[in-house]
């Protein structure tokens, strides 16, 4: 028997990148000497302090990822940005300091390439973070995630410590939020087009379907989680993504639902709704100087792989 060392808790667990990791592991990417731990909201309530110590207190991890976060899709942040700071604020600062107090030795945060500032220069790195302000419609989102980027290179200057951060581009796959209001665009499209094809009616899309965005597969980004946790000795942060080249239209990806989920019916933008960000171009060079050979899958596979799993899960997904 090879001694357990390592002891990786995971919270947000139970979302979209927790249950990706976890099945990631399941299927043969884990080691005999790690040991793998995934919360949910139900074990611990992060915004509080005294249950985040108590969470921490209970597994004693030796490494954390750290998924948990009030997230959601344009308009849901449009609504609520002081909601979204406060509370991201709150579960970092406790996630991150009782890390610090109990003696862990490595901690991987998830960050968003909706932080980097609204007026930029593309393709975006990773020393742009803090060159200018996001965008308007989720900037309490977007500066509590760049704050965890200070935290963490305070907790090493100061303390020594090993923490870092992810920034991965728009991620989808199975278990993710499928709510057509607050969720984000991709799975809301899927449950569109699900809709869509049982009343026999048109597929509406939001806004024009011009805007342009990098999307990884939860599976890959969950490969790439378990490499940085590993391997990535960096406290500067590091783009998750598929290169600049994978990027797809709002349109095309709508196209892509509908051909993987077999929907004949037409499709319509409605162009009163907002657009959002036109792009958020980000380049994966650091990623690939450490990791060449990597292969992400194919976007169309993934699409289809993903509204598979949304067809047989319908009953019991996030929606």
């Amino acid at each position: 028997m090879t001694e357990v060392t390592k002891r990786i808790l995971v919270t947000g667990g139970t979302g979209l990148v927790g249950r990706a990791i976890e099945k990631v592991v399941a299927d043969g990417e884990g080691q005999p000497d790690e040991e793998w731990i995934f919360v949910s909201s139900q074990d611990a309530d992060l915004t509080s302090s005294s249950e985040t110590k108590a969470l921490f207190e209970r597994h004693k991890p030796t490494h954390v990822i750290h998924l948990a976060a009030m997230v959601g899709g344009l308009f849901k942040n449009i609504r609520s940005n002081l909601d979204f700071w406060r509370t991201n604020i709150h579960i970092n600062d406790n996630v991150l300091h009782s890390a610090h107090e109990s003696g862990v030795q490595k901690v991987v945060s998830c960050l968003s390439t909706c932080i980097f500032p609204d007026k930029t220069t593309y393709p975006i790195d990773e020393t742009m973070i803090h060159n200018g302000p996001p965008h308007s419609s989720n900037f309490g989102y977007s500066y509590a995630k760049r704050m965890i980027d200070v935290q963490n290179r305070g907790y090493s200057e100061q303390h020594g410590r090993r923490f870092t951060a992810v920034i991965p581009t728009n991620v989808f796959g199975p278990h993710d939020n499928f709510n057509i209001e607050d969720g984000h665009v991709l799975p809301g499209l899927i449950h569109k087009v699900y809709l869509a094809k049982q009343s026999g009616s048109a597929l509406t899309v939001w806004g024009t379907g011009k805007p342009r965005r990098q999307f990884i597969y939860s599976l890959d980004l969950a490969r790439l989680f378990i490499w940085v946790l590993r391997e990535y000795d960096e406290v500067e942060p590091i783009i998750l993504s598929v290169g600049e080249e994978d990027e797809v239209s709002i349109r095309e990806a709508a196209e892509a639902i509908a051909e993987a989920m077999e929907f004949r019916g037409e499709l319509v933008f409605d162009t009163t709704k907002s657009d959002g960000q036109f792009k958020k171009t980000a380049s994966n060079a650091k990623l690939r100087r450490y990791l060449p050979e990597f292969q992400f899958t194919p976007f169309r596979k993934a699409v289809k792989e993903t509204c598979a799993w949304f067809n047989a899960n319908y009953a019991n997904a996030r929606k």
